[in-house]
């Protein structure tokens, strides 16, 4: 007699099928936020949002981080390529046809970028020079920061490493303040509460991401704290790619 296999259904459509899961990968999906923005975003109260934070942060498809801001509060990260190996394991289960194709990050139009931290020592311009990297010519990148300081030398080699030259030279983000973007990634936590507005209703995104020239290890040296930094942005910014190739057509200038 023949046998046909019983399964449930894959860990990450289990979760994702919870409506309120749902709005909280989406709201992720668009950058860092904190649990109160949260619980305003998808109109819940906190306790409820926060058990499903935790949820979420048990399969690991959300990572929670502390504001280098304000230790008070935390930044909730969606994990994209958890999502990514989440959502082709649940689509090869069903049918191996099922499996999603990557998206080309080099089609589309010139998009307008600006990256935007504390220093524009470190984070931003590793994040410009890895975009412009990843993205080529279809991309228009910038960056600058509040307080910006001479280029710190760990970011050069942390970038080096990756078969990138680093060569930037530190502007104040006032003098883009008139400039045009689609998109606007604020990289630190200090930087999101002073970053001005933008003409043309850029899309604004947070990434909280912390200080590597701050991490110091038991050696004295911040340069491991600038590799780790170095590939949680390529993470980030190879997803980001994924969706710059449909950014001209979501995105009106006013």
């Amino acid at each position: 007699m023949a046998t046909v296999e019983m399964s449930e259904p894959p860990p990450f459509v289990r979760l994702a099928s919870d409506p309120l899961r749902w709005r909280l990968l989406r709201e992720l999906s668009h950058g860092d936020r904190r649990v109160r923005e949260l619980v305003e975003l998808v109109g819940q109260p906190q306790n409820l949002v926060s058990y499903h934070l935790r949820k979420l942060r048990a399969a690991e498809l959300v990572r929670a981080r502390r504001s280098s801001f304000d230790g008070r509060d935390t930044y909730y990260h969606l994990d994209l390529g958890r999502c990514a190996d989440a959502l082709a394991e649940a689509g090869s289960s069903l049918h191996p046809a099922l499996v999603p194709n990557p998206a080309d990050p080099t089609a589309g139009s010139r998009l307008k970028v600006l990256f935007v931290c504390t220093g524009n020592s470190g984070r931003s311009p590793m994040a410009e020079a890895l975009l412009r990297h990843r993205a080529g010519s279809t991309v228009e990148v910038a960056s600058a920061g509040s307080h910006p300081k001479p280029l710190h030398p760990d970011a050069v080699r942390a970038m080096a490493e990756r078969g990138i030259a680093l060569d930037h030279e530190p502007s104040h983000v006032d003098g883009l303040r008139n400039r045009r973007f689609h998109w606007v990634i604020s990289l630190c936590d200090r930087v999101r509460e002073v970053c001005p507005e933008f003409p043309g209703h850029p899309r604004v995104v947070h990434w909280s991401l912390p200080d590597p020239a701050r991490e110091i290890d038991d050696a004295g040296e911040t340069y491991p704290a600038f590799r780790r930094l170095a590939a949680e942005l390529d993470r980030r910014i190879g997803f980001l790619t994924a969706q710059l190739k449909n950014l001209n057509d979501e995105v009106k200038w006013t």
